[in-house]
């Protein structure tokens, strides 16, 4: 998995389009707004959103979000940058429904608006990009846990974020789709940590003490596995409790080592904050109104984007980190 390739979307012409010197020096600003700042999933989309900015030039990267995951919280960011009047906005969502309206501006203002990540209501978006197909990552959370189980078999437990978050409720109805095909797997409940850290911690200590059953944490969220880990560390039951889910290398690695979780899974965030520029931008460039299902866009190191049904494409699988790379990719990202 090569993090490093270059990435190039093609950029649709506009017929009757004449650039002139003054417009060729007017930088286009895409706005990257993110569930929360300090999350280090979205830093890390950060990065990789400014190197698509220099890798195609003339761009500029406003990277913004609240500072707590509520939607309250991303309206109040999305109508500043309507003030603004930026030229694209590639968000992902706190809520699916409750941005539209804002949004739905937006667009009416000439702004273009994609989702990314956690998807936001066809009707107030004119793309999403899922970072991977969801009903892989369902199933590759439990492939995940069923490797920490004797015989794959036992009850496992669900750490989500926030009850509202679009991502997490899709990729856990996912995981129960995927459930019959993991016999002797039983979800016993779900619990809330709303990608707080110590909200999470504190979740994951009542969940053991709830249900000692529980042999595993399904974690699918960066904030959410990094504290079940720690909580599961410091109730002296590694070994007895696994956690996985999706995570960041960087922030695992402690985990790993420590032997509170086996493995985990994520696609590059880098990466999807990259694609989601180069998306934003095509648009920008393209002035298109809509994107039509069967849309193929050339994606570089990611291969062929295919829009799909309702206007949403999925960016790659998701890789699973171990001990066997964490070392490498916790230096990355």
């Amino acid at each position: 998995m090569s993090f490093w390739k270059s990435m190039v979307l093609p950029v649709a012409l506009a017929v009757g389009l004449v650039a002139t010197p003054a417009a060729a020096q007017d930088k286009i600003r895409i706005a990257l707004v993110v569930k929360s700042l300090g999350n280090g999933f979205f830093e890390a989309a950060r990065r990789g959103a400014e190197d698509a900015a220099k890798e195609v030039g003339n761009v500029e990267i406003i990277y913004t979000g609240p500072t707590s995951t509520t939607a309250e919280g991303q309206i109040e960011v999305i109508n500043s940058l309507i003030s603004q009047k930026v030229d694209a906005i590639a968000v992902s969502a706190n809520d699916p429904d409750a941005l539209v309206p804002a949004l739905s501006k937006a667009m009416q203002r000439g702004i273009k608006v994609i989702s990314w990540d956690s998807g936001v209501s066809a009707k107030g978006r004119m793309l999403h990009l899922n970072p991977s197909s969801n009903a892989l990552i369902g199933a590759t959370n439990l492939k995940l846990a069923a490797a920490t189980l004797p015989d794959g078999k036992g009850n496992v437990a669900i750490l989500s974020a926030t009850a509202t978050s679009t991502n997490q409720n899709i990729w856990i109805e996912e995981m129960k789709k995927a459930l019959p095909k993991f016999p002797g797997m039983t979800i016993v409940t779900t619990v809330y940590g709303d990608d707080l850290s110590d909200k999470s911690y504190r979740e994951t200590q009542a969940l053991l003490k709830a249900h000692p059953e529980v042999k595993t944490i399904i974690a699918p969220t960066s904030v959410g596995i990094v504290a079940a880990a720690q909580a599961v560390k410091d109730a002296g039951k590694i070994g007895q409790v696994h956690v996985t889910g999706l995570g960041l290398p960087s922030e695992m690695a402690g985990a790993i080592k420590s032997g509170a979780s086996k493995s985990f899974a994520i696609w590059n965030p880098i990466d999807l904050g990259y694609t989601a520029t180069l998306l934003a931008y095509d648009l920008v460039k393209s002035k298109a109104t809509s994107v039509a299902p069967g849309t193929k866009l050339k994606a570089g190191r990611m291969g062929e984007i295919t829009i799909g049904d309702n206007a949403e494409a999925a960016m790659s699988e998701p890789f699973t980190y171990d001990a066997s790379n964490i070392d490498q990719f916790a230096k990355i990202f």
